[in-house]
Formats: C-alpha cells, structure tokens, sequence
C-alpha cells in the first residue's frame, strides 16, 4: 500500500479494498513481464532429445568441373558430402579439390581424403574423427604378419 492510499484511507475517502483491487491491477503487468522472463530463461536450459533432425549425407560423382557448385550448395545447406572424383581427370580433380577446400574454409568445416580419390567435405556442424587411412594400413601391416 503507497502512503498516499493510506492515508486517503485514514480520512475516510477511500476504503481499503478499493485500494487493494487499484494494487491487484496495477501488479499483474510487472508479474506478467517476471514471469515471462523467468520462463524464458528456463526454456533456455531444456533441451529436447528429439530435437535434432536426421542429418543427410549427400554422395556426389561430379563428371567436370562446372559440378563442383552443387557440392558447395550442399555445404553452404550444413550437409555434408562424399564426393568421389574417380571418373574425373586428374588435372580436374586437382581443381575441384582447391575449390572445394576453399568452400570448407570459408564455411569453417573440414574436408578429409577417405579413399583414393574420394572425399568427405563436412560443414562446421559435423565433427570427423578418426581416419580411415589409418585403418587401411593397419590391416596391410596384420596381412603381412600373418
């Protein structure tokens, strides 16, 4: 109760229940703005297991150079994508990896070599670990000891 409705109250021109239903008005705009802040800011802390969609993984087979955008689309989308430049000729090959490694760097993702000739380029979204060379010459090195 503010010293003013007290003391209107004290002469007699106001009577306290009117003062209450004035203050139980003039309350709910600042509970309203509280409560929706506490609100958000516990919302901010649940995370939904569910919440992530399926991720795709796109497989490309570019043919020449002038296909090499649709792979950077893909990125540019935070897809990631294995392309295999096994039917592309080696001076083109070499230029769609510069170029593809330029679109990782720019979008701060990764590209790793999977296999001969082919690649996995990843947004910044997708973590590699590992690497599949590794494996490979592993399994040369229990086939010779054998």
């Amino acid at each position: 109760m503010g010293v003013m409705n007290k003391f209107m109250s004290f002469l007699g021109l106001q009577e306290e229940e009117e003062i209450e239903e004035k203050e139980r008005h003039a309350h709910p705009e600042e509970e309203i703005e509280t409560n929706y802040y506490e609100t958000r800011k516990n919302k901010g802390n649940i995370v939904s297991i569910h919440s992530q969609k399926n991720i795709r993984v796109i497989l490309n087979e570019p043919r020449s150079y002038d296909e090499t955008q649709e792979v950077a689309d893909h990125l540019r989308s935070r897809r990631p994508v294995i392309v295999n430049l096994q039917r592309v000729r080696p001076e083109q090959a070499i230029r769609i990896v510069d170029f593809l490694s330029g679109t990782v760097y720019a979008l701060n993702g990764s590209i790793s070599k999977i296999g001969p000739n082919i690649f996995l380029c990843t947004p910044d979204t997708v973590e590699i670990q590992g690497a599949i060379t590794e494996i490979l010459h592993d399994e040369a090195d229990y086939n010779r000891s054998r």
